[in-house]
């Protein structure tokens, strides 16, 4: 073997060899106990258009808004059902619609929109709160496709940078040395 195939074979064992030479020790592995469980978010959050479906099924099995938004409140956790506790707690003991989602945030801005012309006007909410769910989804659904389509964007020029050299490599160079030494003397 000539030097310079030695040479480019160390290098390419040294190269193959060296992440496995840094790399850190292992941790040591310790058994998971029942009780030092820990959860990884101390309060799941529901997405509001699955509370907005939950919530048409509750009112379109013939709860009141005021009972169904209570129920809502005791099966979500966190300040999610806190909050809708307590608007429901304002709307039966008679409290004004406005007094009763003021403190509610922007999360519950759909869910207020959509309620109100029942609550107002007698109007049957389940259709508002599908259209409200199915707003949500939608929007959510356009702002994926623009981050999707952003991101297209961005990943042109690493790819090209990528790409090109290794074209230029192993594409264009092997063809104008074979070419070229066809001319040399």
């Amino acid at each position: 073997m000539s030097t310079l195939t030695l040479v480019i074979l160390t290098a390419l064992i040294v190269v193959a060899v060296l992440p496995w030479s840094l790399r850190r020790p292992a941790r040591r592995w310790r058994p998971r106990r029942w009780w030092a469980r820990r959860s990884r978010s101390p309060q799941p959050r529901v997405d509001p258009a699955v509370a907005l479906d939950i919530l048409a099924a509750a009112i379109s099995a013939g709860a009141a808004v005021p009972s169904a938004l209570a129920a809502l409140g005791t099966a979500l956790s966190g300040t999610q059902g806190e909050v809708l506790r307590r608007v429901a707690a304002v709307l039966e003991l008679g409290g004004d619609w406005e007094a009763a989602w003021a403190e509610a945030g922007t999360e519950f801005t759909p869910m207020a929109r959509a309620l109100r012309p029942a609550w107002v006007d007698g109007v049957a909410p389940e259709d508002l709160l599908s259209q409200a769910a199915a707003s949500i989804r939608a929007r959510r659904l356009d702002a994926a496709k623009d981050a999707a389509a952003r991101l297209g964007v961005r990943l042109v020029l690493p790819m090209g940078v990528c790409l090109l050299p290794a074209f230029v490599l192993l594409g264009i160079v092997p063809v104008l040395l074979s070419a070229g030494g066809a001319f040399l003397p």
